[in-house]
């Protein structure tokens, strides 16, 4: 019975702490970005399933990385800003290390929040578009998705201001985005897809291709993220 209590406690504490977390993050706007990432997907669909092209696994891919994006991009980008206009600054630095562990936590949060829509909008992709693998189109879409959020991060701790570091992403953004044209299919491409095999490429050269992609990735959202948080040290750059 003790420990049913205990379980049930801490659900409930966590469920809270996600909530007032949620909050702060979105600054009370995120069912604002959650309709326009799920309104954009659902649009860009029923303008896909009456185009004359035919949808597949590899065009579901790029179909869901803007709401993805999209759902990530305000929080991470404007959560300096929205501490300080809340003067949540002044409470987070008064206790030692505590900022770690409130961007941690926030970022873990931001994260299962985008995964979960990415799994709702794969599986409405599966009925609605193609026969796509649902966790593995998830899961991949997770490395360009981590690594903008957590670079928009780096920014923000740099810049200090959500309009500024909105406005450098979007820069940064484009270059990668135009890059990506470039670079097809090499694995320095960060919107490199996993599901469009090159035609004149094996299959086993490209698992190395996508390998070595998602390590870099990887290598980045660690640095970008440590980077963010060591630059939180400096607690009189932001107060």
């Amino acid at each position: 019975m003790f420990s049913k209590f205990n379980l049930r406690n801490n659900i409930d504490l966590i469920d809270k702490l996600f909530r007032y977390n949620l909050k702060i993050i979105f600054a009370n706007k995120f069912i604002y970005f959650l309709l326009a990432a799920v309104g954009f997907f659902i649009f860009v669909t029923i303008v896909s399933l009456f185009s004359s092209s035919d949808s597949n696994v590899q065009s579901v891919y790029y179909l869901q990385l803007f709401p993805g994006i999209l759902l990530i991009f305000y929080p991470t980008t404007f959560g300096i800003q929205n501490d300080e206009d809340s003067r949540m600054l002044e409470i987070i630095f008064s206790i030692p290390n505590y900022r770690y562990k409130v961007w941690l936590v926030r970022m873990i949060i931001i994260y299962i929040i985008v995964f979960a829509l990415l799994i709702v909008l794969s599986i409405l992709s599966y009925f609605a578009i193609a026969v796509v693998p649902i966790f593995e189109m998830s899961y991949q879409l997770m490395y360009p998705i981590f690594f903008l959020g957590s670079f928009a991060f780096m920014i923000s701790t740099v810049i200090r201001n959500g309009n500024g570091s909105a406005i450098i992403m979007i820069i940064i953004g484009l270059v990668f985005w135009i890059s990506s044209g470039i670079l097809q299919y090499s694995e320095w491409n960060i919107f490199l897809n996993p599901f469009d095999l090159p035609r004149d490429v094996s299959e086993v050269i490209w698992q190395t291709v996508m390998t070595n992609n998602r390590l870099y990735l990887l290598a980045g959202i660690i640095l970008t993220q440590l980077f963010g948080l060591f630059n939180l040290q400096n607690r009189e750059k932001f107060v």
